[in-house]
């Protein structure tokens, strides 16, 4: 019988310590959205972006324009400076191709460091959220976790955003 209140007494004591953690979800997404630090990194992007395109179409303009000039005379010119012509815009062709490929690494970069710094920021608020309400976890509903019970735990969006003054 000893044994029975014992148990019974550390069962109640689970049962109230599992009722008192607290579990919080979280929408990054909606968060990173209502940002003025993510529409900036955003129009600031598609700005670097068109400044990239811009240039490539100017190179491309280039090519095309000494290309088309090389066609016409190409039947006119000694062989030498036809190989020398055709050379140099292979040699176009290929910095096209090459600055292509660092613009669209320079732009994952760009893109990357940004959001890295947006998204250290919301963690750090939901940090800040958690500890101030004694949250045991808070998940993110956009990490793709198969199933957060949201009427199980509480919805700490509103909470994070106030904390980022949005």
């Amino acid at each position: 019988m000893k044994k029975f209140i014992i148990c019974a007494l550390c069962a109640l004591c689970g049962f109230t310590t599992a009722n008192a953690q607290k579990f919080g979800h979280v929408n990054t997404q909606e968060i990173m959205q209502a940002m003025p630090e993510f529409a900036k990194a955003r129009t600031d992007i598609e700005a670097l972006t068109k400044q990239y395109e811009a240039d490539l179409k100017s190179m491309q303009d280039e090519l095309q324009k000494k290309a088309e000039a090389f066609e016409k005379e190409e039947s006119t010119l000694p062989e030498n400076i036809k190989t020398r012509r055709q050379q140099e815009l292979q040699d176009m062709y290929q910095k096209i191709q090459q600055s292509y490929q660092d613009n669209q690494q320079a732009l994952a970069k760009e893109q990357q460091d940004r959001l890295q710094a947006i998204s250290t920021k919301i963690l750090e608020a939901i940090k800040q959220v958690g500890t101030a309400g004694n949250y045991v976890y808070i998940m993110d509903v956009t990490s793709g976790i198969p199933y957060i019970s949201t009427t199980l735990s509480t919805d700490v969006t509103a909470e994070v955003k106030k904390k980022l003054g949005l």
